[in-house]
């Protein structure tokens, strides 16, 4: 598992960042706390994937309009409310993005339809994103060991633990 993890994770990680990877850098912070992984790659992969993600969003949306429009579409109600954040927090909502699902690739797409400059984008994302990988990253890598020991004392309970998420995601596909 472990040769999987080191010759895998590193490849998945920059993937699942290029779109978010909020989760992925957590998991691979929590794989680093356990030594399967580097800390400092982990910040720097996702943090690198991250800004060439949301820099592709805004470029897509600055240079093929009808096409980013056609993909928020079905978005309404969240590019109403990522147009509120950039309303309201301006520049700042380049950072606040990367740690809200469900509007983090609508807010560079969005700033993409606007007038909002290009090099100011850039260089406000490339710091906003690495400072979200240092966050998410180290805050995982801290409290990773703490998970894996919560995990080792739940082993005996697993099925206890599968059958109550089950339930969980049960109710909620019926409410649904």
């Amino acid at each position: 598992m472990e040769s999987f993890i080191a010759e895998w994770g590193y490849i998945a990680l920059f993937l699942y960042s290029f779109g978010g990877g909020m989760l992925a850098l957590a998991i691979g912070g929590v794989f680093a706390s356990t030594g399967d992984l580097n800390i400092i790659y982990v910040i720097i992969i996702a943090s690198i994937s991250n800004f060439i993600g949301d820099g592709f969003l805004f470029w897509l949306a600055r240079n093929n309009k009808a096409h980013a429009k056609e993909m928020m579409k079905k978005h309404q109600r969240k590019i109403a409310y990522t147009h509120l954040l950039m309303r309201k927090y301006g520049t700042l909502v380049i950072f606040i993005q990367k740690y809200i699902y469900g509007v983090k690739t609508l807010v560079p797409l969005a700033m993409g339809l606007t007038k909002y400059d290009l090099n100011k984008f850039i260089f406000v994302n490339a710091f906003a994103s690495i400072v979200w990988g240092i966050v998410v990253g180290t805050t995982a890598y801290i409290l990773g060991n703490i998970f894996i020991d919560y995990l080792e004392q739940i082993k005996e309970y697993a099925f206890v633990f599968i059958l109550a998420i089950l339930l969980i995601l049960f109710y909620f596909y019926k409410k649904n």
